[in-house]
């Protein structure tokens, strides 16, 4: 699976993701430092990248079902914290994207 990562989520989460088989960019990566949400959101659906996000925003710019979204509402922690809260989770979501969900919201 292709992921892009939002600006308010560690770049490590990339290699956090690429460890596990997949590519994965971050938004600092490849866009200017302050991209706007629309051109992350074009460069997602562009690239057929699944969208990872903290930012409530993006469910507004993904309508009607432009690209993926993996919404993550785990709150402000640290990289180490978001790797270990998302080991229990990424089980279920890499079945899920695999049956073709294209919105998925994390707790």
């Amino acid at each position: 699976m292709k992921f892009l990562i939002d600006a308010q989520l560690p770049p490590g989460l990339a290699g956090w993701l690429e460890a596990r088989g997949h590519d994965a960019e971050h938004v600092f990566a490849i866009l200017p430092g302050a991209a706007p949400d629309a051109a992350i959101a074009e460069r997602a659906e562009a690239s057929g990248a699944i969208l990872i996000s903290k930012d409530e925003d993006f469910l507004m710019l993904r309508r009607p079902d432009r690209f993926a979204l993996l919404w993550l509402r785990c709150g402000n922690t640290t990289n180490r914290a978001l790797g270990a809260w998302l080991d229990q989770r990424w089980p279920e979501v890499e079945r899920l994207l695999g049956e073709g969900e294209r919105f998925i919201e994390l707790r």
